[in-house]
């Protein structure tokens, strides 16, 4: 879901995934520390700690932060369950005075430091988290669409059919219902299914 690349300039980089793009500036250390305004930074975090790391950091050093969060249904032994992980695993964005406030925010609990490309350091542009921000929401939480469409494969997860894999032929919102058509001993058959009994294929 996540990886960092490096573009022409060199002087820029992006962290991609699924569902944002962010841009990130490259800058030095002594540029930063003549600096007396407060600036965005890309931190990493301990893994699966992202959102208590940017919490600790709010709570202790009143430091302004963004760790968005996806929210998706995933099929487990158990049945379906909704499961909440970070957009960006293992890195969230925080916005600070570097001179003043970079050794109390490093040693902040969760983080492992700012995120660094040798002697430069990841910033962001205002403008990169005010998109974030209009995209997760204040709860900073975006659930993967995962509205069932004509002819999209699924898996049956409960009932007489459960294990094998149709194709939704018809959608019936009022019912919360869909149509799928099933192979079944050698012969094609549509059946309606509760939409909580699928999940994508």
């Amino acid at each position: 879901m996540f990886s960092l690349t490096s573009n022409s300039s060199g002087n820029f980089l992006e962290l991609w995934s699924s569902h944002a793009v962010v841009r990130i500036v490259t800058q030095s250390a002594a540029a930063l520390a003549l600096l007396d305004k407060p600036v965005w930074f890309c931190l990493r975090a301990e893994p699966k700690r992202e959102h208590l790391a940017a919490i600790s950091l709010r709570r202790q050093f009143g430091v302004e932060c963004l760790s968005p969060r996806l929210r998706f249904r995933k099929l487990t032994q158990r049945g379906p369950i909704w499961f909440v992980e970070a957009m960006f695993p293992g890195y969230l964005f925080a916005r600070f005075n570097y001179a003043t406030q970079r050794r109390a925010v490093e040693s902040s609990h969760g983080i492992r430091g700012i995120v660094r490309f040798g002697d430069r350091l990841a910033t962001l542009p205002e403008d990169t988290i005010t998109a974030l921000r209009s995209h997760a929401g204040i709860d900073e939480v975006v659930t993967i669409d995962a509205s069932l469409k004509i002819g999209q494969p699924v898996h049956i997860i409960e009932g007489p059919f459960r294990g094998l894999e149709v194709v939704i032929t018809q959608v019936l919102p009022a019912k919360e219902r869909i149509r799928v058509l099933l192979d079944f001993l050698g012969r094609s058959m549509e059946i309606d299914v509760s939409t909580a009994k699928v999940l994508p294929a």
